[in-house]
């Protein structure tokens, strides 16, 4: 929960649902929404995937999910499990039998698809191989393939059907007392995935996973996400969260934390406040921006830096942060700290000094954090 008794306004109001845990994460209730990302390596490359895993979770993930699309995956599912630093879901479609193989590799969480796993007797056999082997369950609704009762009784993918289509594999799930479930119902469309997830949030008290699926590249896929997921979780809704892009997985780690952190629901290093430039700045904002995203992505401590190329907006953002620079003239600007103007730094080193200036702050914070524990 976002709590800001100064700024009523920026106080969001988390939906109440039950906690589960996908291997050591907790997922639901007031745990930390959590992000997830996939690997598009073949999982059979075991070294590839386990690298990307790695990658992922030195980005931020905190749980990765690897697609397990026949036996040989299956077998290479254990070993990267094994050297996995983040619990691993396995992504199951049409064969029940991959599930149950997932579960015995040592799979965190098996995430199956309602219109293509099989029937109710399938079904049953996976959740029995998942009470056995400490596993969670995803059901992971898609649009693009409801099961065909649903597409005859409502013509065409709609929020009610992806609904529906969940909560008849919920009631599957618990007839067969099992409850360390969440849920997803995801479209590439953004108002029916929207829809879905609003009607869902109302119909279960279970842990939902957010998503646009298939929403398209780095730049659309980022925009579809934001908008799309970002509306959810302001309304409250939303416990794991995966941005789903044709892109380097590492980048939806960063797109997904993005999100979080402008909505103040999870703080994880720099958010960079920065202008977009004109005739007024007194030097290269964009260039330096890009410079210092590169240089403090090692940092993980979550604060605050400014990055304003001109006197108008400078000093006022950098009340806000913990450090800034402001553009002034002469080739030189001005350096705050904690929202105090500090002292003048030339442009041409400015990019070392703010990295220096940060990288004190962090160790600050986190001095301050280990003695308050």
């Amino acid at each position: 929960m976002s709590i800001n008794h100064i700024r009523p306004w920026r106080h969001i109001e988390r939906r109440k649902s039950r906690q589960i845990h996908v291997g050591n994460v907790p997922v639901g209730g007031d745990a930390p929404i959590a992000v997830q990302t996939m690997t598009n390596t073949p999982t059979t490359d075991v070294a590839a995937t386990v690298a990307q895993v790695q990658a992922a979770a030195e980005a931020g993930a905190d749980i990765v999910r690897v697609s397990v699309p026949d036996e040989a995956s299956s077998r290479a599912l254990k070993e990267i499990v094994r050297e996995s630093p983040v619990p691993i879901v396995a992504d199951i479609h049409f064969h029940y039998k991959r599930g149950i193989e997932a579960a015995e590799a040592g799979a965190a969480c098996l995430r199956i698809n309602p219109g293509n796993i099989g029937d109710e007797k399938r079904v049953a056999e996976v959740i029995r191989a998942a009470k056995d082997h400490n596993c969670s369950i995803r059901i992971g609704v898609n649009a693009g393939s409801l099961e065909k009762h649903l597409l005859e009784k409502y013509g065409e993918p709609c929020p009610e059907a992806m609904v529906e289509s969940g909560l008849d594999h919920i009631r599957i799930l618990q007839d067969h007392d099992f409850n360390e479930f969440k849920i997803s119902v995801k479209a590439s469309d953004v108002f029916m995935s929207a829809a879905a997830y609003q009607q869902l949030a109302e119909a279960t008290d279970a842990p939902i996973h957010l998503g646009i699926t298939e929403a398209g590249g780095f730049v659309s896929g980022t925009i579809k996400s934001a908008i799309g997921l970002g509306q959810l979780l302001w309304m409250g809704i939303g416990d794991t969260l995966r941005v789903s892009l044709s892109a380097d997985p590492v980048e939806e780690v960063k797109v997904g934390f993005e999100i979080l952190k402008s909505l103040g629901l999870r703080h994880r290093g720099v958010n960079i406040i920065s202008c977009p430039s004109c005739a007024r700045q007194g030097f290269d904002v964009i260039k330096t921006v890009e410079a210092l995203e590169k240089r403090l992505e090692h940092v993980k401590t979550p604060m605050s830096l400014s990055i304003i190329g001109c006197v108008v907006n400078g000093p006022g953002e950098a009340l806000m942060t913990d450090v800034g620079f402001t553009g002034g003239g002469a080739g030189s600007g001005m350096v705050y700290l904690a929202g105090k103007a500090s002292h003048k730094m030339s442009n041409a080193q400015m990019v070392d000094h703010i990295v220096e200036e940060v990288e004190k702050k962090a160790a600050q914070l986190d001095a301050e954090t280990a003695a308050a524990e």
